[in-house]
């Protein structure tokens, strides 16, 4: 029995449920289709089709509202990070737009009216509507790059209009609805943000408005192709005042981004878990197992995937019990943690199974290129920085790691 199992022993009955269906569908559909919505770099829309129609969508959506009532609002978390996870074992591209889904809804649930939740979740639950979060307005051009990234916001009576662009626009080219995070001072996002924290709005945007243009030609990397993390423009694109998100600056000033911090990790590790299980299942057939070196990877592996699901659950259960400066600090570490040890287990399997594993069909060229690109998204010397800053009582930022 596995450290995961022996985890979900603590989990009810329908919760277990849960996530053996989201296990069957990453197993039977997301991993199959998962090649080829890499290959064509576009958005895993039968995916979502199909976790809707499993009831499914609307999983960080209170129980009262429809939902299942996963997640920080609902303290019931570990189980939320429990299916990141088992998508990311299927598809981490899958994964990363699964989060912005998730926790888009955690922030309504958090921060909207009673207006705003029946309306979008109605959306959610009924249509199958996806959502998405959007920062990122990088203040600098990289070396070759002509264009700057940013919005501005002009307020009007009723609402404010956005004009600008954002890049690394997750599920741009599948979303239905955006939580932008903009800032009335200029360009900045929330990530990128350098001035006062209550400029910064969170304003619901639908992205059926034609003023709003997503340009493909942006997005080229080399991993995480499927998240279709493109580039949007906004052409004075109006946001109505109803749909304001919570208080001007809560999103900085509350710490959210602290709340899904370790949903990064949770799809590192189901990465992590996919290329160990390949590696087992190659040395096995290869039988291969009774050498001492190959022996020392698979243990290392096992060791870090266990570690990896002990981390979360422990992580999970103090944003469960509402301590929520310690689970801040505790996700950081996870966060580092964990992205070391997914590294490192997907380094192992190649050194264990050897140049063929790198070979389509094979996952592991896949995820390999796709965990590279994904553990970019935080500096983790900026990361382990902010924790040793935390230890010694140094002023710290927990949900950006800004030096």
């Amino acid at each position: 029995m596995t450290t995961f199992d022996v985890l979900l022993e603590d989990l009810s009955s329908d919760i277990r449920d849960t996530l053996r269906r989201v296990a069957g569908l990453a197993e039977e559909s997301f991993r199959a289709r998962a090649d080829a919505y890499d290959r064509q770099a576009t958005f895993p829309k039968e995916d979502f089709q199909a976790l809707f129609h499993a009831d499914l969508l609307g999983a960080t959506i209170p129980r009262d509202a429809g939902g299942l009532g996963l997640g920080i609002q609902g303290r019931n978390t570990f189980p939320l990070w429990m299916m990141t996870k088992l998508m990311a074992k299927a598809d981490l591209s899958l994964a990363r737009c699964w989060e912005g889904h998730a926790n888009s809804l955690v922030l309504i649930d958090a921060l909207g009216t009673p207006e705003q939740k029946r309306r979008w979740f109605e959306g959610v639950l009924e249509r199958g509507e996806i959502w998405v979060a959007w920062s990122g307005e990088p203040s600098a051009p990289k070396p070759g790059e002509k264009a700057r990234f940013g919005t501005t916001v002009t307020a009007a009576p009723d609402g404010w209009y956005v004009t600008g662009s954002k890049v690394f626009a997750t599920s741009a080219s599948g979303a239905n609805r955006a939580i932008l995070l903009v800032s009335t001072e200029g360009p900045g996002g929330a990530r990128h943000n350098q001035g006062n924290p209550e400029a910064l709005l969170m304003l619901a945007c639908d992205l059926s408005d034609p003023t709003i243009t997503v340009d493909t030609s942006w997005w080229d990397p080399v991993g995480m192709r499927a998240t279709g993390s493109h580039l949007v423009r906004f052409e004075r694109t109006f946001v109505p005042r109803d749909c304001l998100i919570g208080r001007p600056g809560s999103y900085l000033l509350d710490q959210w981004q602290t709340a899904f911090v370790p949903h990064y990790a949770a799809s590192f590790l189901g990465a992590a878990e996919a290329a160990y299980d390949y590696a087992v299942t190659y040395v096995r057939h290869q039988n291969k197992g009774s050498d001492p070196y190959i022996q020392h990877r698979i243990a290392s592996m096992a060791v870090h995937i266990d570690s990896g699901h002990l981390w979360l659950h422990h992580v999970a259960g103090l944003w469960d019990r509402g301590r929520r400066a310690d689970a801040a600090l505790a996700g950081t570490k996870v966060r580092h943690l964990v992205e070391h040890w997914a590294e490192d287990t997907v380094h192992h399997c190649i050194r264990a199974c050897g140049a063929r594993s790198l070979i389509r069909p094979s996952p592991i060229e896949r995820i390999l290129r796709d965990l590279t690109f994904y553990l970019r998204h935080d500096n983790d010397d900026h990361i382990l920085a902010t924790i040793g800053r935390a230890v010694l009582g140094e002023q710290h930022d927990v949900s950006f790691y800004k030096p």
